[in-house]
């Protein structure tokens, strides 16, 4: 099965697809438009991966998350 383009895709000046994606606080990929909870300064929050200005980003969508409310943070989590 072939890439399909989206609308977010980045292309090169020869028109090659740039792979865009967001990374989770243990360096795991996460897809454009997934969300996922994240943790930042003791506070949990929804956020989903999304473009701007061509560049990949996280995008707070609400404050904390249901899977948050019985985890805590773990203390090596890197503030994004």
């Amino acid at each position: 099965m072939g890439h399909t383009a989206a609308l977010a895709d980045v292309k090169r000046p020869d028109d090659k697809v740039i792979d865009c994606y967001c990374t989770n606080t243990s360096g795991d990929r996460v897809e454009l438009g997934e969300r996922i909870c994240l943790f930042v300064d003791g506070k949990a929050f929804m956020a989903q991966c999304q473009m701007s200005l061509n560049v990949p980003m996280w995008r707070k969508l609400e404050d904390g998350c249901l899977a948050a409310q019985s985890m805590s943070e773990p203390a090596d989590w890197p503030v994004l």
